[in-house]
């Protein structure tokens, strides 16, 4: 059996390269957002011409990079969502909804500072991790039976 996991939420850290490389092994085709932060949010203008309003600017932005959001959200047998610690990622609670909702089978990664608000897209997980090394051993099982250690 191979996965298609799609890799959605903050990227600001490396938590994605340590799932791929964890998971090198395993029949598993990783997916995700761009996560140039600055191509993401000026790939609408760059492409369909500048914006004077910051508003249409971010609009142009945000629709081209959910085609590619949609398209690896519904294309997912997994979607893993990671919140991280910097930032408030509406995006990634916006992209675990969407997952919920087509009912993919969803994995969320956070630390424990934010399991209280973010206890209603816990709920709707299939699993909840604190590391990416846990997302892995998630991966593997499913994959292959096996337990870590």
């Amino acid at each position: 059996m191979t996965l298609n996991v799609y890799l959605s939420g903050e990227i600001h850290t490396d938590w994605r390269e340590q799932i791929i490389e964890g998971a090198s092994d395993l029949d598993v085709s990783f997916y995700g957002p761009i996560t140039d932060h600055a191509a993401s949010d000026d790939c609408g203008v760059a492409i369909m011409g500048a914006e004077d309003d910051k508003f249409w600017h971010d609009r142009k932005g945000a629709q081209l990079n959910a085609i590619r959001t949609r398209q690896g959200i519904e294309a997912a047998d997994i979607v893993v969502v990671r919140f991280g610690d910097q930032y408030k990622q509406w995006n990634a609670a916006f992209d675990a909804g969407y997952a919920a909702a087509l009912g993919k089978s969803l994995v969320i990664l956070h630390g424990p500072d934010h399991a209280h608000a973010l206890k209603e897209v816990d709920a709707a997980a299939l699993a909840v991790a604190q590391e990416p090394a846990q997302v892995v051993q998630i991966l593997r099982y499913v994959l292959t039976g096996k337990l870590p250690g």
